[in-house]
């Protein structure tokens, strides 16, 4: 039985490490091979909300799922691994194309890599100083992106934590009402 259970733990733990990798990893090809030689517009506006949007609604899912979870903290660390690099993209996407678009936005014209790596640096809040944002938009864009990142890192994370904790001990209760569950940290 204690066998059936550890197998069952390292099952669980690798099918949340897979999910979690192989999000990123979908994400990034996604980054990589989308046509966005479009060029900054309206329809890159549009598309920053949408994405946006589409960042919101995956998080509040996330929310929802992961009080309901049979290994919460798995869960959380997984949607992590899914909004987080979600959010960055959709700024790097709309860097590049408004990079593409007016190339002297910044103090050099930005591939994916460069735009990805600026999006990185302002989410990390280090600022190189090496890629800057030279005219209005740009700098609007990017204080956009810097307040997008306080929300993230302050209330977004706060929720997903949150939601760990309801469904921790959510399963606490079942634990000593209902079927046994192994706790996540053993998993």
């Amino acid at each position: 039985m204690e066998r059936n259970a550890a197998h069952r733990r390292r099952r669980v733990l690798l099918g949340h490490c897979v999910r979690g990798t192989g999000s990123v990893v979908l994400l990034t090809a996604l980054y990589f091979l989308a046509p966005l030689e479009g060029g900054f517009g309206v329809l890159t506006v549009l598309t920053l909300v949408l994405g946006l949007v589409a960042f919101g609604l995956l998080t509040a899912w996330q929310v929802t799922a992961i009080t309901r979870a049979e290994y919460p903290r798995l869960s959380a660390l997984e949607a992590m691994a899914t909004a987080v690099p979600l959010f960055l993209f959709v700024f790097s996407a709309t860097y590049f194309m408004l990079s593409e678009s007016i190339p002297a936005t910044f103090s050099e014209a930005l591939t994916r890599t460069d735009a990805l790596y600026f999006t990185v640096t302002v989410f990390a809040t280090v600022g190189f100083g090496d890629i800057v944002p030279v005219t209005g938009t740009g700098r609007v864009l990017t204080t956009v992106q810097m307040i997008a990142d306080l929300v993230v890192v302050g209330v977004i994370a706060k929720a997903l934590f949150g939601a760990m904790k309801i469904g921790m001990r959510r399963r606490g209760g079942e634990r000593h009402g209902g079927p046994p569950f192994v706790d996540d940290e053993d998993a």
